[in-house]
This record gives structure tokens, C-alpha cells and sequence, in this order.
């Protein structure tokens, strides 16, 4: 009987470690605007959220953000693409933290530390695109070794 218990364990555990993809986390869902993320980092997921879908299409709305870390950041590097029907149409790239700068409170977490954030973030545009697209971040420190990943998909109808 406890053969059997462990051969259950055993295959329910490698099944766990087989799969490669997280789960859809939805950020928000209202009638004309929808959010979700998918974690891109196979190896890590973490969690995300905003209070309300319309706080989105102001420019600046609090976020909620939570993550252990599995890399120490002394730099930290932030790329963001957005993709329209598989082709990326804009590139964005931002040195977050770095010798002499760090724009984030977290800048210099070590490994095994959590990240939290709880706090506003600007867009800087003033208006989110009309359809739907997905925008790729990633997160990546002095080593080139990813902090984080995440494609969000969003599906846009709000008129403005």
C-alpha cells in the first residue's frame, strides 16, 4: 500500500514540473474593457492586480504586485512590447535600477526576498488603444537573467 502511495506522489509531482505554462490570471473584467496575464517565465509565477477596470483609462491607477525573487537586483531593466495581430508595432525599454539610480523601492532585493508593491503607476499615455493586443514586460537584472515575465492580453471597446 505505501508503494502505491508514493507512485501516486511520485507521478502527480512530475506531472506538476512537466507543465511549462501558468495559468491566466484575470486582472479585471467589465463590460467593455478586459485584462488578464499570463506569467511568461516558466519557471516562476506571481501575482498582480487594480481595484477596478476603469481605474485603467486614468492616467495613473494603483497596482498591486507580488513576487519571491529568484534573482538578486542590483540593476534592473524593464522591456515592454505591444503586439498587434503577432507583430510587435512598439518597443520600450527603461533602466529601472543601476549604479546611482533606482526609480523603485525594491531596488537592491537579494535572491529568496519578497517583492511587494502596492502603489500608483503612471501609463504615460492618455488614452489606452481601442481592440485587442497584448503587451509583453520583462523584467531583467545585470546578469540578463529574468526577474520577471508577463504577457498581458487586453480587449479594449471602452469609447473615450
Amino acid at each position: 500500500m505505501k508503494t502505491l502511495n508514493v507512485l501516486a506522489l511520485v507521478l502527480v509531482l512530475l506531472c506538476i514540473n512537466a507543465s511549462t505554462e501558468w495559468p491566466t490570471h484575470t486582472v479585471c473584467k467589465e463590460e467593455n474593457l478586459e485584462i488578464y496575464y499570463k506569467s511568461c517565465d516558466p519557471q516562476q509565477d506571481f501575482a498582480f492586480s487594480i481595484d477596478r477596470c476603469s481605474d485603467v483609462t486614468t492616467h495613473t491607477f494603483d497596482i498591486r504586485a507580488a513576487m519571491v525573487l529568484r534573482q538578486s537586483i542590483k540593476e534592473l531593466y524593464a522591456k515592454v512590447d505591444l503586439i498587434i495581430n503577432g507583430k510587435t508595432v512598439l518597443s520600450y525599454s527603461e533602466t529601472l535600477c543601476g549604479p546611482g539610480l533606482s526609480k523603485l523601492i525594491f531596488c537592491g532585493k537579494k535572491k529568496g526576498e519578497h517583492l511587494y508593491y502596492e502603489g500608483p503607476i503612471t501609463l504615460g499615455i492618455k488614452e489606452i488603444p481601442q481592440r485587442d493586443y497584448t503587451i509583453t514586460a520583462r523584467l531583467t537584472n545585470e546578469d540578463r537573467a529574468t526577474v520577471a515575465c508577463a504577457d498581458f492580453t487586453v480587449k479594449n471597446y471602452l469609447d473615450y
